[in-house]
Formats: structure tokens, C-alpha cells, sequence
């Protein structure tokens, strides 16, 4: 199956089965500190077809128990999750997936956020805007996959500022700050890697002066990576200032394909950057850090191992 044929398979899934919607309010998560992206309207604003809507997702389970969809984001956010117990001083910014059409805000966010807290890091969980352009929810049609999701990379771009704005408010060592991301979100991991340079839109504050660097990225069974010919994605201009990544996928994962980690880890050990690829038989996409019978499912014991190695967090920190 080409990753072409992948993601729409994906996007019909997202559009189709058993729901359950709401709509959702503005508020904070409970217990996490809320914070808008943008000060005022986000950039590039668009229209989109209704309100912010949560869905219950019956239709495809993860580990037998059903997902949250958010999808009609025009107002960003940023949730602050910080470690309960001892506090590394590190932060991972989460991009959820959902093919760039919803928001896996559970499966592929908060459940995310409790892993890094056991950690020791603060998780700091990025609610951007979808759909996103360039894909269209009002025309019917699937434009080009190797185009830029420029909101959404606006946004990433947008919230590591704002974390190292934050810092020592929060916590933080600015010089320790990484992206997390699954799926569509792994794509923009690798996008805000290789693209952190330039701001896709107009400064409007101090933070957007703090660099949008990541110090490392751990993306997860990430789409769009690599052609339908298994050249690597233009819009991902891997080069020797990418920051260290950390790549998970399923060699059965019939949504993206196994290629895409495999086509990206190659320009990142051509352009010298340090990386780590974990590819296993089974495991499928889209399981997030829920339990299955696969290997796979140790995954985040492995990420462990390698944050401690990039000295992101201490190496007898004992939790996995």
C-alpha cells in the first residue's frame, strides 16, 4: 500500500463509524495551566465547517478502549503537564496525530504526557490547528501529501518559543527542550527538526525571538517522510544542525509505511546527525503507548534508554 493510499484510508477512518461528538470548551485541563499559542487571531487563519468538536472514537479501539478525537482547531493551545515527583528539568513538546484532519488528543497526548512525567519531564502537549492546510475539508479532495502543513508547523514553531519563554517559570532547562510525535505529529517532529530557522509567520512577541530548535525528537510510526518512489520528503531538509531523533515504526504499518522512518534515518546518518531506529514485525500504526502482544509495545523503555544516553535526563533515573 503507498502512503498516498495509506493516509486516505486514515482519513476516511477519521470521517467514518461510530461517534459520539461534542463540542468543547476553551478550559483548561484539570490541574495543567492553559495557555493560548497566539495572542491574538492565530496566522493564516482559516475557516473551518463547525466548532471545536471532541469525538469519541468507537470505530477503530487501541487496546480495546476507544480514543478522543478533537478535530475544527482554529485556537491553538499549549497544556502544561509538569512531574509530579522529581523534576529533571527537561520538557517534550507532544504533537498528537490524526492525519492532520483531528487531534489523537488522548492516545497520542495525555496518555503520552503521563509516561514523560514518570520521567521526570515536563510535558508541554500542543492542541494545533486542524484541519490544516494544506489539506482541504471543504472541496472533497486529497490534495498532494508531500506538501507543507504550514498551520501546524506555524504552531510548532510557535510553542517551543513559548517553552523556552517560560522556562524557569516552568522549570525548565531551555538547553533540554524535544518534540514528541505520532503519526501525522511525527511528520511535523521532523519538520520543525529540519525547518526551525525561519518563522513561518510575523514575530508578534519575545518568544518568537527564543530559537525553535529542538534538542531531540522522538517521532513515532511518522507519515509522510518519505515518496511514493522512497525519496526523502522534500519539505524535511535533513541537514547536519537536525537535532538527534529517535525513530519507532512497524514493518506491517499499512498507513505510512515502514519506509518512512527507513528513508529518514538514512538522510539523518548521511548528514551526520545521531539517531536511533527501532523497526519491528509487528505492531500495525496507530497504538500509541497502550499494551498489545507485540514487542513493539516496549517502546517507551527503549526511548528511555535513549534520553538518558543524550543526557536528557539522569542515567539512574530507576523509573522505565
Amino acid at each position: 500500500m503507498t502512503a498516498r493510499v495509506g493516509m486516505i484510508v486514515l482519513f476516511l477512518l477519521v470521517l467514518s463509524g461510530a461517534a459520539q461528538a461534542q463540542s468543547v470548551g476553551r478550559q483548561p485541563a484539570s490541574g495543567h495551566p492553559q495557555l493560548p499559542l497566539w495572542p491574538g487571531a492565530a496566522p493564516d487563519a482559516q475557516a473551518v465547517p463547525g466548532p471545536e468538536t471532541e469525538t469519541s472514537r468507537t470505530d477503530h479501539l487501541v487496546a480495546g478502549r476507544p480514543w478522543k478525537a478533537l478535530t475544527n482547531v482554529t485556537r491553538p493551545t499549549i497544556t502544561v503537564y509538569a512531574p509530579k515527583e522529581k523534576n529533571t528539568g527537561a520538557a517534550a513538546v507532544v504533537f498528537p496525530g490524526g492525519g492532520f484532519q483531528v487531534l489523537a488528543m488522548d492516545l497520542e497526548g495525555t496518555e503520552v504526557c503521563d509516561w514523560l512525567n514518570g520521567q521526570g519531564i515536563t510535558c508541554v502537549l500542543l492542541k494545533y490547528r486542524v484541519p490544516s492546510a494544506p489539506f482541504s475539508w471543504q472541496c472533497g479532495c486529497y490534495p498532494d501529501l508531500y506538501t507543507e502543513s504550514t498551520l501546524a508547523l506555524q504552531d510548532a514553531q510557535r510553542a517551543i518559543g513559548l517553552v523556552r519563554f517560560h522556562a524557569r517559570e516552568w522549570g525548565i532547562d531551555p538547553h533540554k527542550v524535544g518534540v514528541v510525535g505520532f503519526s501525522a505529529g511525527g511528520y511535523l517532529v521532523a519538520e520543525i527538526s529540519t525547518r526551525f530557522k525561519s518563522r513561518l509567520y510575523t514575530s508578534v512577541d519575545s518568544a518568537d525571538r527564543e530559537s525553535a530548535r529542538p534538542d531531540f525528537a522522538i517521532a513515532v510510526y511518522p507519515g509522510r517522510l518519505a515518496t511514493d518512489d522512497d525519496m526523502l520528503n522534500p519539505n524535511v531538509p535533513v541537514n547536519r544542525d537536525t537535532p538527534p531523533t529517535f525513530l519507532l515504526q512497524a514493518e506491517d504499518d499499512h498507513t505510512d509505511g515502514v519506509n518512512q522512518s527507513l528513508v529518514y534515518y538514512s538522510a539523518l546518518r548521511k548528514a551526520g546527525v545521531p539517531a536511533e531506529i527501532h523497526i519491528f514485525p509487528g505492531g500495525g500504526h496507530a497504538f500509541g503507548l497502550r499494551p498489545s502482544k507485540f514487542p513493539i509495545t516496549e517502546w517507551p523503555r527503549l526511548a528511555n534508554v535513549w534520553l538518558k544516553s543524550l543526557g536528557m535526563i539522569p542515567a539512574g533515573n530507576p523509573r522505565n
